[in-house]
């Protein structure tokens, strides 16, 4: 029998066609110690990427966000995000994520709005609440509070987007008479994505009628979400869902994983220091549960990639498949030719 996931998105045997599927590429702007590079090589060499992406033919770039790390991963993704859409004619721009919690919502829907007028309509938004501890110390931003600042900031982004003047009262916001100038070029603003680890934060996604990003276990953080649309009357087919689950296409599978698995083991290394202080590491644990929602680099040859992909996004409902541009400390050619390569040979079968 189909789910609400796969009934909303796709056929429910294997092989059906994933008439919605779209591809997508991340990139975090990392140079870790020792790379032999300097940072504003490595912001050269993505940039380049992210060219590339355009010209290939990929639906969208995500800009990651995180703040006071030694190998200088990006903390502005409104800075990152006006770059690339200055580079590029037609791949929609996202965040994945930004930090609400550590965003004054006025300014931030002031930057989206100038952001979504140089990129012609282009820009989306996904937004977080944060976890690790050590920005919200250095921001002094009481973690205890990012629900009440995400949930609030995504209210003011809306009727920042969608109203000529407004006035807000909450627990953590109060504005008064506001006219947000430039308003987007979209309609209501860039489409909205939320991230989600949890059964309340799945809920949260889909209150506030935003496409969803899980991470963690199916019946965790997608059931609920597709149960929380429907019982609020949503159209289930209008929304989205993404995952960042990295996929290199080579034929020399043993040589390009031993390279390109340092730079993930080195990704991976300073995420789990960060859920394991706030108390999250289950998502990145070595055994998962038998329904959690895979993030495991693939690499193989172009039909080993494909089935795997189809597999996957049919059994989660993914719409919105997006891998990494770059690995910490790899050399970049690894990259660029799986893209291409990607790009020829696999995301053809999807189209």
């Amino acid at each position: 029998m189909c789910d609400i996931a796969m009934s909303a998105q796709f056929r429910c045997h294997p092989g059906a066609p994933m008439t919605y599927l779209r591809f997508g590429v991340a990139f975090d702007f990392r140079n870790p110690p020792g790379s032999g590079v300097s940072l504003p090589q490595i912001y050269a060499q993505c940039l380049q990427q992210i060219r590339a992406v355009d010209r290939l033919g990929y639906d969208s770039v995500w800009i990651t966000e995180h703040h006071f790390v030694e190998d200088g991963y990006v903390p502005s993704f409104v800075a990152a995000a006006g770059a690339v859409a200055a580079i590029t004619q037609r791949v929609s721009i996202s965040s994945n994520v930004l930090l609400m919690p550590f965003h004054h919502p006025i300014r931030l829907a002031e930057d989206l709005s100038v952001l979504d007028n140089l990129s012609n309509g282009r820009m989306m938004l996904g937004v977080g609440l944060g976890y690790a501890h050590h920005e919200f110390r250095a921001f002094g931003v009481e973690r205890r509070h990012r629900v009440s600042l995400t949930e609030e900031g995504i209210q003011i982004l809306r009727h920042a987007w969608n109203e000529e003047r407004f006035t807000f009262s909450g627990k953590r916001y109060a504005f008064e008479d506001v006219a947000v100038r430039p308003q987007p070029v979209q309609a209501g603003g860039p489409p909205l994505w939320i991230a989600a680890m949890s059964e309340a934060g799945a809920r949260r996604a889909a209150r506030l009628g935003a496409h969803i990003l899980p991470q963690g276990r199916r019946h965790v953080v997608l059931e609920p979400w597709y149960e929380e649309l429907a019982a609020r009357g949503a159209r289930v087919g209008d929304f989205r869902v993404g995952i960042l689950r990295p996929f290199i296409v080579t034929t020399e599978r043993k040589a390009v994983a031993a390279e390109v698995n340092k730079g993930e083991r080195y990704r991976l290394s300073i995420y789990a220091d960060w859920l394991s202080e706030a108390g999250d590491q289950e998502i990145l644990h070595s055994s998962p549960a038998p329904d959690a929602i895979p993030q495991n680099l693939i690499i193989g040859g172009p039909d080993e990639i494909g089935d795997e992909i189809e597999a996957f996004v049919t059994r989660f409902g993914i719409t919105d498949l997006i891998t990494w541009g770059t690995s910490p400390g790899v050399a970049p050619e690894i990259f660029s030719e799986s893209l291409e390569r990607f790009a020829q040979e696999v995301m053809p079968q999807f189209r």
